[in-house]
């Protein structure tokens, strides 16, 4: 019966092309988008080169200082020293990387002007993220207490700067008119990681900011990296507990917000949050709010296109039916129709979204990132569509089923 009923259904998606192709154009056109859409949330909260261990780390992105009286407030990223003097005197974690967000400057080669970012880091950095390195190996605590001007550069500063040659340790690369002997040479960071991509990495001891100025605002973020994730709740309170003890007197502002959070629960509060508020029920709104219009909106245009394409075939309906076919038996062949139907889209949909991906890939629209599919999704989006395609097939089936012989005949 089952084959039949699929023997059907192809016959009448044959048979209807235009409302065939409608159908198959939003189920798939929704589904690409939403695959690309998680490709690129996979890669942004993903725990993925080089920031491999997020399983185990919690970040320190910005603080937020905050007067009551003139609601004056200071919100950003944090000093080098307020995050060497409080986060990384903790006892709990392993290790405590810190490092600048980068910064911007030019260099020249060959009388070409070459644009580059620099990042400035302590030794723990190197122990934290899990850099590939292509040659040499990272700057040393010793080098950094020495304030040795060291780099470690990207795979393309390396193209970029030093061309095709076997090897460029030891070799003298110059940024910000300061020149730096090389140590090593990592692969790309994607540019969607912002706390970590650089093309070049310092010791923090060389920048020409004062790293030993106590205001609490400056440019530097941390992770902690505990030895498993059982330190992850211990790390939290205890960093909450630092921040409680700082005293903000005489201070231009009389509070201070600072959290230790996961790598997703840091971007939220940095988007969505204010203060105490972590801006995570703000942000689950929004997404579910904006994820049920998403998938509504094709919903609903099945749901019309299958009305039309029963009263299309109201006469079929009405001859079957006189020939003693039951609306139970009409109702389910519809469904086995419109599962198929989507089935098909979500299909076309998966072969889209490689193709877009690999296009986006290949347009390297943002600096060293590589979308992947993502199965995991992939297969909830497949029984998502096959959801929708139940979900939209329920209503009309049930219509088709109330029609009466002698009306359906007369259509």
């Amino acid at each position: 019966m089952l084959k039949n009923y699929f023997k059907i259904a192809i016959a009448v998606l044959k048979r209807r092309k235009f409302f065939t192709f409608i159908s198959l154009f939003g189920i798939s056109f929704t589904l690409t988008i939403l695959m690309v859409v998680t490709s690129f949330a996979d890669k942004m909260f993903g725990p993925n080169y080089p920031d491999n261990k997020r399983d185990r780390s919690l970040y320190v992105i910005e603080h937020e200082e905050f007067d009551d009286k003139t609601q004056g407030m200071n919100k950003g990223p944090m000093s080098f020293y307020f995050l060497n003097h409080y986060a990384a005197s903790m006892k709990t974690p392993a290790k405590v990387a810190i490092s600048s967000m980068f910064t911007f400057t030019n260099t020249y080669v060959n009388n070409k002007k070459i644009s580059i970012s620099l990042k400035f880091a302590n030794a723990d950095y190197w122990d934290v993220l899990d850099y590939q390195f292509l040659e040499g190996r990272p700057f040393t605590k010793q080098q950094i207490d020495n304030a040795e001007k060291v780099a470690v550069i990207s795979e393309d500063t390396r193209r970029d700067y030093f061309g095709d040659i076997p090897s460029v340790v030891g070799k003298y690369i110059e940024a910000d008119n300061v020149k730096y002997r090389v140590l090593g040479v990592v692969k790309d960071v994607p540019a969607t990681l912002f706390t970590l991509y650089a093309d070049i990495y310092l010791p923090y001891t060389v920048s020409k900011n004062d790293y030993r100025n106590k205001d609490f605002g400056g440019n530097y973020s941390a992770i902690l990296m505990g030895n498993s994730k059982d330190d992850l709740p211990k790390m939290k309170n205890e960093f909450a507990n630092v921040i409680s003890r700082i005293s903000m007197k005489d201070k231009q502002f009389n509070h201070l917000y600072c959290y230790a959070d996961s790598y997703f629960n840091t971007l939220v509060r940095t988007m969505a949050g204010r203060k105490e508020n972590s801006g995570m029920a703000t942000f689950v709104v929004i997404i579910s709010i904006f994820v049920f219009l998403f998938l509504l909106l094709p919903t609903l245009n099945l749901v019309n296109i299958n009305i039309t394409r029963i009263m299309e075939r109201s006469s079929e309906i009405g001859v079957r039916k006189a020939f003693g076919a039951s609306s139970k038996t009409l109702v389910y062949q519809f469904i086995i129709e419109n599962i198929i139907l989507t089935f098909l889209g979500g299909l076309i949909g998966v072969v889209l979204s490689v193709i877009v991906i690999k296009i986006i890939n290949g347009a390297n629209l943002i600096a060293h990132l590589e979308l992947t599919l993502n199965f995991t999704v992939l297969f909830y989006s497949l029984l998502t569509c096959i959801f929708f395609g139940l979900l939209s097939g329920v209503y009309p089936a049930w219509r088709m089923s109330r029609l009466n012989v002698v009306t359906a005949l007369k259509a």
